[in-house]
């Protein structure tokens, strides 16, 4: 249940903080009340996406996990899991951010973004949460795509997932561009104007930084 509410989420350290969570060498710990008092949630984070809870039942002084299994019914196992999942709900819609995208390679764009153009990522389709976006602040015009999809997307044999960037570039340069082995027509995008590349290190960091500039300028 916990892994569910927060896979591929991140915490963010500030947000918990400000939330009401206590750092102690480097782990961060909340406690509150569920159903008046008869238990305590206690939720501890280890950066930067650990989540464990304990569920203390105060009549008892003893762990409660009636809750944690999915086949226990009942209307008080009922209350107590429906508590118990809107208490951690809160938690991650106020603490957490998406954080789908693991590559090193995407992890380094990510991080050159938010040092050069300080702008975060734009996660607008909730049926596709590994999809996600960067656009000018000035203009609001999108400059580049990051996307989860099967490599037979792109023509490639086989169906694994990859992650893959999308950028901009002026129609006259792209056809000398797309090779289909290191640039590929722009997935989801207007062929015309977009091409992809794959995150693997099949294209230096060096390079997307210089092409994702370019993408960025033509977004004016």
């Amino acid at each position: 249940m916990t892994e569910n509410i927060f896979n591929n989420q991140r915490a963010i350290p500030a947000k918990l903080t400000a939330f009401g969570f206590q750092l102690d060498a480097n782990i961060y710990t909340y406690e509150q009340p569920l159903l008046d008092q008869a238990f305590t949630l206690t939720v501890v984070v280890t950066l930067p996406n650990t989540v464990t809870t304990t569920l203390i039942d105060q009549e008892t002084g003893a762990p409660y996990t009636l809750h944690l299994v999915t086949n226990n019914t009942g209307d008080f196992v009922a209350r107590v899991r429906e508590a118990y999942q809107a208490a951690l709900q809160t938690i991650q819609a106020q603490c957490f951010e998406p954080d789908v995208f693991a590559e090193k390679q995407a992890r380094a764009l990510i991080q050159h973004v938010t040092a050069t153009y300080h702008d975060d990522l734009e996660f607008l389709w909730k049926k596709f949460p590994g999809n996600a976006v960067w656009r000018r602040a000035d203009t609001h015009k999108w400059y580049a795509a990051l996307l989860k999809v099967p490599q037979s997307k792109l023509g490639l044999a086989g169906d694994e997932i990859i992650t893959i960037i999308d950028l901009r570039l002026a129609t006259a340069d792209l056809a000398k561009l797309i090779d289909n082995d290191r640039y590929f027509p722009g997935y989801h995008m207007n062929k015309n104007h977009w091409y992809s590349i794959i995150l693997d290190g099949r294209v230096t960091d060096a390079e997307i930084f210089d092409r994702l500039q370019t993408s960025y300028d033509l977004a004016h």
